[in-house]
């Protein structure tokens, strides 16, 4: 009996992908060769699937930054911060992004999952309430293990619910921790964050928001969704990354709270892993700074996404409920998901396959996440071989015949 017996469905369920085509969870490209298309099995093919926000992946400026760092300080700090102690390109990203959010504090975390592992299971722990949306990512999830506080979750972006439930702890001991994030990555929807920042006011809790997917896609200054909506006073924590719109990898959190710095010394996931590497941090830093410098990168990105969302939504395709970089496309069932995917991707359209049990009301999705770099033709492609395959496939209507005069 294999130790990896307890894992025969989902063996099953891969090799079932197989037999259908191409692994969607094993994806080799032959090259990458800007931050919107790649060369897979030879085939030029349109990157639509990359989270790659503002397409700083390619820039220039930031690869420049990022040779300077490796020549100068090498490849890699080999080992926590704590232990190896800081390089100044930490503290300087740290600040960075601390005056970017006008926050006090800043930590960086060697990955965005790590960030949220790290700062939920040091704010709160047992005796203490963690209140989640149900849709909340894996990271989130995985964090509040972690942290060993009762898991509460309310019903995705109800904030009568988050309400009723705040309620029945109100005469419990403990922090009461509030959980959202600005834009959900399957669906591409924003959490209603007027409403739940009412109710956290009323009831006394704290709120955290993982701005991952809304940070340089939202606000007027790409803040986020907080800033959007007008109600940064009113949450005390801000999660991110790195691998979204700054192009590289890593995440961070800010906040104004006066012991902040605590954290540094009770986050296990922080105290116990390896520092980003200082080419990692010189090119996030300056991702930062175009960021900041170039609001027009924002402003395409936001059009890309219209475009896409509308063109797919007009043909009949069933979307997410905001026209937001991350357009998801519900498919029937299953099979008609895994072999949708399997045709885009033939059709040198790669993009995310989302499966049960990963999904918002168990639904299969095609997932796609927009960046400022693609250009309105690669945009309009996509949106061809969609029809295309989705007629194939009968996701859609076929066109109806002429009648011959």
């Amino acid at each position: 009996m294999s130790i990896l017996a307890k894992y025969a469905a989902m063996k099953g369920a891969l090799d079932g992908l197989h037999d259908v085509g191409a692994n969607p969870f094993d994806v080799k490209f032959d090259t990458v060769l800007s931050p919107t298309e790649g060369v897979l099995d030879g085939r030029r093919t349109i990157l639509l699937g990359t989270n790659n926000y503002l397409g700083l992946t390619f820039d220039p400026s930031c690869i420049e930054k990022s040779i300077e760092a490796v020549r100068a300080q090498g490849t890699g700090t080999t080992g926590s911060r704590i232990a190896n102690g800081s390089y100044d390109g930490h503290k300087r990203l740290e600040q960075a992004l601390a005056d970017f959010y006008g926050r006090q504090h800043c930590m960086v975390f060697t990955t965005g999952y790590q960030a949220n592992l790290g700062i939920l299971s040091a704010l709160v722990g047992r005796g203490d309430h963690l209140i989640i949306d149900a849709d909340s990512h894996a990271s989130i999830y995985d964090g509040s293990r972690l942290a060993q506080a009762e898991v509460i979750r309310f019903r995705h972006n109800d904030p009568k619910d988050l309400h009723k439930r705040l309620k029945r702890l109100a005469d419990q001991p403990g922090d009461k921790l509030i959980v959202v994030e600005g834009i959900y990555s399957m669906l591409g929807d924003t959490a209603p964050l007027k409403e739940i920042a009412a109710v956290k006011r009323e009831t006394g809790a704290y709120l955290l928001v993982d701005e991952a997917h809304s940070m340089g896609v939202l606000g007027p200054t790409g803040r986020g969704l907080a800033e959007l909506a007008g109600v940064e006073a009113d949450v005390d924590f801000i999660v991110g990354t790195f691998s979204k719109s700054l192009g590289s990898v890593g995440g961070f959190c800010v906040s104004d709270h006066p012991d902040f710095d605590l954290l540094r010394v009770v986050s296990r996931p922080y105290m116990f892993t390896a520092s980003l590497p200082p080419s990692i941090i010189a090119s996030t830093l300056q991702a930062v700074h175009r960021m900041r410098e170039e609001p027009e990168l924002r402003t395409r990105l936001t059009a890309n996404a219209r475009r896409l969302y509308d063109g797919l939504t007009a043909l009949g395709f069933a979307t997410g409920p905001e026209a937001n970089p991350i357009v998801a496309v519900a498919m029937p069932d299953r099979e008609t998901a895994i072999g949708f995917w399997n045709a885009l991707l033939v059709g040198g359209l790669y993009l995310n396959l989302a499966l049960p049990p990963a999904t918002p009301n168990n639904t299969p999705l095609l997932r796609s996440s927009v960046s400022a770099a693609h250009t309105s033709e690669q945009i309009d492609k996509a949106v061809d071989l969609f029809e295309k395959v989705g007629r194939e496939f009968g996701v859609l209507p076929a066109p109806a015949r002429r009648a011959r005069a």
